[in-house]
């Protein structure tokens, strides 16, 4: 018994591995698409479209769950994995990938801030020295002290993806109703899908752009190749791989290795987009990610991607 507990914690450490890593690679595999000339919100709408087609069966087969959770679904589709992702690509392309990530990687410091000073609830002591962390940090990464040095609507655009964040970490406090993670990702998913080809106006996609070459660490290449990782791998393989470990881990464990996303973002938009932090940047990184665990940890859901963490109906 011992055995099979054992092995179940290391697979599902291995599946929210899986998924942390397959999250970091969007903002590094998107860029160059929006380099080439696809707009970020085009490009969230070819990344939820990859997720739509694998999880249609998934979400087909608990449709009837849209009679009775439809406004829980059509949150989850329109802020965390639509909304978040908008936000982000937006301000990707505008701003170095691991700092938009960190910057979104935020939203349980706004979820702590507005429960301290407009709920006017107390805060743990932890959850309060993560705060101020995750502030000193980001002052730290964005070299306050030499003036705002970044583009401006990239940092607003990526503090509109940790707004997004925090609205449904509050959201899914307040919700009364639980769903499953898999039909929730899916149907949220198709949610998502359908609220972005509203305002991403598909139909102007420059086809001419996909059908061409795009290029990634110095390397021509097809941009198909970056449309399927966003849509295979930064999408349906990272939400599938998240829930298999949320059932094989605690949410508080699986939360923790999902930071990595950060790491893997910063690494690989080094090795691919030769982007790059320097030293003073990398301690602010530090300090954010660890300020934003600790504040993580006191926020209702705890996951950086709260759609992977609502607890299965009892019933």
């Amino acid at each position: 018994m011992l055995l099979k507990t054992d092995s179940k914690k290391l697979s599902g450490l291995g599946f929210a591995l899986l998924s942390a890593l397959a999250f970091g690679g969007s903002g590094p595999f998107a860029k160059p698409l929006m380099e080439a000339g696809i707009a970020p919100l085009q490009v969230t709408w070819l990344r939820l479209l990859g997720m739509a087609l694998v999880l249609s069966p998934v979400a087909w087969s608990y449709r009837h769950l849209l009679r009775s959770h439809w406004k829980l679904l059509l949150a989850y589709g329109v802020f965390p994995m639509a909304g978040v992702q908008a936000f982000y690509f937006a301000s990707v392309a505008l701003i170095p990938v691991g700092i938009a990530l960190l910057i979104e990687f935020t939203g349980p410091v706004l979820v702590l801030l507005w429960v301290a000073f407009v709920r006017h609830q107390p805060v743990a002591r932890s959850a309060a020295l993560g705060v101020l962390l995750a502030i000193i940090g980001l002052g730290v990464l964005l070299e306050v002290w030499q003036g705002v040095v970044l583009n401006p609507i990239g940092l607003l655009l990526a503090g509109g993806a940790a707004i997004g964040q925090a609205a449904f970490f509050l959201m899914s406090d307040a919700a009364q109703d639980d769903v499953e993670p898999l039909p929730l990702i899916a149907l949220g998913g198709m949610a998502g899908f359908l609220a972005i080809s509203l305002i991403a106006q598909p139909w102007t996609l420059p086809w001419s752009v996909l059908a061409g070459t795009i290029e990634i660490a110095g390397i021509e290449t097809s941009a198909m190749v970056s449309v399927l990782w966003l849509g295979l791998v930064a999408t349906a393989l990272a939400y599938l791989s998240g829930v298999a470990a949320i059932r094989r881990l605690s949410a508080s464990v699986a939360s923790g290795v999902a930071y990595l996303e950060v790491v893997t973002a910063i690494i690989l938009a080094w090795i691919l987009l030769s982007e790059s932090l320097n030293t003073v940047q990398i301690g602010g990184a530090v300090i954010v990610v660890t300020g934003a665990w600790l504040a993580q940890r006191a926020t209702p859901k705890e996951s950086p991607h709260p759609e992977l963490t609502v607890e299965a109906d009892p019933n």
